[in-house]
């Protein structure tokens, strides 16, 4: 079968051919119909973080129809409908057995650190495939895997109460649904602040007060109360002290993207002064991905123009896809269709 792998840091992938997956007792092959293009795709492919071992298969928000399952498989037939939660852990250790399988010691990303779904088909334990309503498009559920999951995390981490107000930094592909995510928590206010006037237009259209990062974006919350929980969407630490000082008092702010940067934090003036909070928020959780699910089968969370391109499995086109990514283009989401 066809795959675009990682072959080394800072290259291009390469479409390959490899074998086709054959099936363990508990897992599940999967055909693919979309892999979704995340920003971490970057990142993966420019050598940080360190993925492999290599080659790889890149691809970790993934969605298809069950193609073959195991003899110990219950539940799941071919043609059935599902998406894949992308951390595999080992399902017995306490980090597992409590639903944080993201800390597994023996866990394994698809797309990171085992096969991911930039191909025409993906093997998966059991314990990682989820139905999906079919009210529900398989690019949408894709996207969610991580998009919209880990914008769900990431708020759950803030602890975000109803009548709070969030600020969204970086207003991408996991934006987009944070801010329906946040609005749907209860949030009464949602900043929403880009550099990409495209991108704010789009994120006010969702109910969002849009706030362009080129003209005082501290500032602008400050003056309008502050957030009480504050998003870094971006992967960069000039964007994640910014959210520190958009707090109100006692607010919380969450570092979600990928960076290898560091930045300064004054104990008492970034943190003492305002009973502020620092916190980080890994990946999103396989419960979290059944509660999205419904909140897109009920219309609640929509992604109809989040979505906005599919492309074919190919190097040209993937690795273009993941150029406009690099750029801060102005799609926000793309999925390849195999």
């Amino acid at each position: 079968m066809r795959a675009l792998q990682l072959v080394a840091p800072g290259l291009p992938l390469e479409l390959r051919e490899i074998a086709t997956p054959q099936p363990g007792a508990d897992d599940v092959v999967v055909d693919v119909v979309a892999s979704g293009i995340c920003r971490s795709d970057v990142h993966y492919r420019s050598g940080f973080p360190k993925v492999g071992p290599l080659p790889l298969t890149l691809g970790h928000e993934v969605a298809g129809t069950v193609a073959a399952a195991g003899p110990q498989v219950a539940g799941f037939q071919p043609g059935d409908r599902v998406c894949v939660h992308y951390q595999v852990g080992c399902g017995s250790c306490d980090y597992c057995k409590r639903g944080f399988e993201q800390f597994c010691r023996d866990g394994k990303m698809i797309g990171n650190g085992r096969a991911g779904g930039f191909a025409d088909q993906i093997m998966i334990p059991q314990r990682n495939v989820i139905r999906v309503p079919d009210a529900v498009l398989l690019d949408h559920a894709a996207v969610m895997m991580c998009s919209s999951a880990t914008s769900l995390h990431a708020l759950r981490k803030g602890r975000l109460a109803e009548g709070e107000s969030v600020a969204v930094f970086g207003v991408g592909g996991l934006g987009m649904s944070a801010i329906q995510l946040a609005l749907i928590e209860g949030a009464e206010t949602v900043f929403a602040v880009d550099f990409n006037e495209t991108k704010l237009a789009r994120a006010k259209e969702l109910g969002a007060v849009p706030v362009n990062a080129n003209l005082g974006a501290v500032t602008e919350i400050l003056e309008n109360g502050g957030a009480d929980v504050a998003l870094d969407l971006v992967g960069s630490a000039a964007v994640m002290q910014q959210c520190l000082a958009a707090l109100a008092p006692m607010g919380r702010a969450v570092a979600v993207g990928l960076t290898p940067d560091t930045f300064q934090v004054g104990p008492y003036t970034d943190l003492v002064s305002g009973e502020s909070e620092l916190i980080g928020a890994s990946d999103h959780l396989a419960s979290e991905i059944v509660e999205l699910l419904g909140h897109a089968a009920s219309g609640r969370l929509v992604l109809d123009d989040i979505v906005e391109r599919s492309v074919s499995l190919t190097a040209e086109s993937v690795n273009a896809a993941l150029d406009d990514l690099e750029r801060f283009g102005n799609t926000i989401r793309t999925v390849i269709a195999p």
